[in-house]
């Protein structure tokens, strides 16, 4: 069995909605209202079809909610998503494993309202949180009830790069071009905000605080000398503001916590950075991803490439089971397949 613990979906009922108060959102809001798998089941169970024993987790694809609307109306849209895909985890238990809730971050009364209501009514399995909200990183004291929740819940938080074209490049620049903000800013902002919450000391406030990066951890692996031994001299480089105390609050080296995070697969058939990622979290914290489907094929060509790039890690039975299956059971608290 696998289960694909972060590819994507739009409930129906969602995606009316969304399309109605936000008929032109762009770059991503664009790539999203080409991708038939997102609404479609039945291109969804083709291309599910092709992979035997495969089922998924669904989490409600970019653009982030509060990007659609104000705060008075992303509650609404954070509930149709969820009760959707709640919907979809009961009706078609031999397709998806559960769903991590959608929220409303511009609204925090209503978040925590509806992580209660996910988790406790619905049973969704943790929530997703991008990296970007409206512009900040969420590392300000009023997420700090969002992680209490999630630290008393004991259950995952997906943590969703989030990035567009508005962002340029360089600052003497008004957009980003060639579709950098994607290829490189999303890597980018997953690596900011993780290294944000650990420099804040998140995970000495709430040691078993879960959290699944996407796309392996961003660049935090392949930069491992970087942010290691170079992240030791934090204040060295830096004139107008004193981080030199900051890793002496820390209760653990630095280094340690950024081994904390879980990472999934999805990077696109990646060989070379699924082996550095798996070097850099371990077989207990890596989990299997696709990104589905958000390739050419629209589906089949990432969980394709994926499956093989695992395949071709020379990983024990065992080792392959974790991936696969065994540390998405364990962390999402699902039954065994």
């Amino acid at each position: 069995m696998k289960i694909d613990v972060f590819n994507h979906i739009f409930p129906k009922r969602f995606f009316d909605k969304m399309v109605e108060v936000a008929p032109h959102q762009k770059d991503m809001g664009k790539r999203v209202r080409g991708v038939p798998m997102l609404v479609d089941l039945d291109e969804r169970w083709r291309v599910m079809d092709r992979f035997g024993e495969y089922k998924q987790v669904l989490s409600l694809a970019s653009p982030p909610i509060e990007t659609l609307t104000g705060p008075q109306g992303t509650p609404e849209l954070a509930r149709l998503a969820n009760d959707g895909m709640a919907e979809l985890c009961r009706k078609y238990p031999d397709r998806f494993s559960g769903f991590t809730a959608s929220l409303p971050f511009n609204n925090i009364d209503a978040t925590l309202t509806e992580i209660e209501r996910a988790i406790g009514s619905l049973g969704a399995r943790g929530i997703q949180m991008f990296t970007d909200v409206n512009g900040r990183c969420p590392d300000g004291p009023e997420f700090e009830p969002v992680f209490a929740c999630m630290a008393r819940h004991d259950l995952p938080i997906w943590l969703h790069p989030s990035r567009d074209a508005s962002l340029p490049d360089f600052a003497g620049e008004k957009r980003s071009k060639f579709e950098t903000w994607w290829t490189f800013g999303w890597p980018y902002d997953t690596s900011a905000t993780m290294a944000r919450w650990v420099f804040a000391g998140l995970f000495d406030r709430y040691p078993g605080l879960k959290i699944i990066t996407h796309h392996m951890g961003g660049m935090i692996p392949y930069f491992e000398g970087r942010v290691g031994p170079g992240w030791s001299q934090l204040g060295a480089r830096t004139s107008d503001e004193d981080y030199t105390q900051v890793l002496g609050k820390l209760k653990k080296p630095h280094m340690d916590y950024f081994h904390m995070f879980y990472a999934d697969t999805a990077l696109m058939g990646s060989e070379a950075g699924t082996r550095c990622g798996w070097s850099f979290f371990g077989e207990d914290k890596v989990l299997f991803a696709s990104d589905a489907p958000f390739d050419p094929e629209k589906g089949p060509m990432y969980i394709r490439e994926t499956i093989r790039v695992i395949e071709a890690l020379g990983l024990t039975p065992s080792q392959k089971d974790k991936v696969y299956r065994r540390n998405a059971e364990r962390l999402l608290k699902l039954a065994p397949a």
